[in-house]
């Protein structure tokens, strides 16, 4: 005669499940832990390259800051080939080195803004140019400035429709602007020198409307009679 089969509970399944998932994970790792360990060695050693890629960024945006920082001063007082090229003497590394080492970092990147300006103060149009394109504004004051200085770049070199289309999205970027009215009449200005009357007409309209008090305001209407004739 059989005898009765003994009862599992529901506590004795569990802990078989336990066991086989045990047994199952560990005949995994035996067959497969070359490929695991070297998986853990990459992963490890991929976090450690970032922290160090992460801790020498941060390093190197700090030294482009502090020299930034010493080389602003002749920037400031309107030195600018000597703020160009610095002053090895005085151990002042120029603007040029500075974006050319840390163009990609944030105060290389503010570093690449005062060099498209010293560019354009001293005439040298085309370069200023191509680092106002390079620029990366961090904010809409910055963006408007970046856009109003492509502006002045295309206007010094001849090419009215490209300035006008700059000083046109400066004025639209952030109308509360000081330069705003500036910006809108520059660009009405380089549309008239480009044969776009028309489009020209309209913003010195927009300049009376939105800007009633400023002086771009004032002098809107003789524009406007001038582009009529």
């Amino acid at each position: 005669m059989l005898s009765p089969k003994k009862r599992i509970t529901k506590r004795e399944l569990k802990e078989d499940a336990l066991v086989t998932s045990y047994v199952k994970i560990t005949g995994f790792y035996e067959r497969n832990k070359k490929n695991i360990s070297i998986a853990v060695t990459v992963v490890a050693v991929l976090i450690i390259a970032s922290i160090i890629f992460l801790k020498n960024r941060a390093d190197n945006n700090e030294r482009a800051a502090a020299q930034l920082g010493e080389v602003f001063s002749l920037y400031d007082n309107g030195q600018y080939q000597q703020a160009i090229d610095g002053v090895p003497e005085r151990n002042i590394t120029g603007l040029k080195s500075i974006v050319e080492n840390y163009g990609s970092l944030r105060a290389g990147n503010f570093a690449r803004f005062y060099l498209a300006n010293a560019y354009y103060h001293l005439g040298n149009y085309e370069l200023a140019l191509e680092q106002f394109e390079d620029f990366s504004p961090p904010d809409d004051y910055l963006a408007v400035s970046r856009l109003a200085g492509m502006g002045s770049c295309y206007e010094a070199i001849g090419k009215p429709k490209e300035a006008a289309e700059s000083f046109e999205k400066a004025a639209a970027k952030y109308p509360q602007d000081v330069n705003a009215a500036e910006n809108m009449n520059s660009a009405a200005r380089n549309y008239g020198k480009a044969g776009e009357k028309e489009t020209a007409i309209e913003l010195y309209k927009k300049v009376k409307k939105n800007f009633p008090t400023s002086t771009f305001a004032r002098d809107a209407d003789r524009y406007i009679a001038g582009l009529a004739v």
